[in-house]
């Protein structure tokens, strides 16, 4: 588990994402510019949740999120999201 020393506030999460595919299924490389941004990560930190709304993920979630969803960050030379709990759309 990271250490990091960012803790999210209220019903906000901190997600590292996985890096983005690199090849194919049949094996060609992608390049930089083409590759799709991920849309899943591992919860590093979470939030207290909100009055009468405690939060479903824990810290070492994997979890799949909307492409667009969140706030990129770079905290400690790493690229990390912020969001809402509400914008995960599940956890693997």
């Amino acid at each position: 588990m990271s250490n990091i020393h960012l803790r999210p506030l209220a019903d906000r999460v901190l997600v590292e994402p996985m890096p983005a595919e690199t090849k194919t299924a049949s094996g060609l490389i992608i390049p930089d510019t083409a590759q799709e941004k991920p849309q899943r990560g591992k919860v590093i930190a979470v939030g207290q949740g909100k009055k009468d709304e405690p939060m479903t993920v824990q810290p070492g979630d994997e979890v799949l999120y909307g492409k667009y969803s969140g706030t990129e960050i770079k905290f400690e030379g790493k690229d990390y999201l912020i969001m809402k709990e509400s914008d995960i759309f599940g956890i693997l």
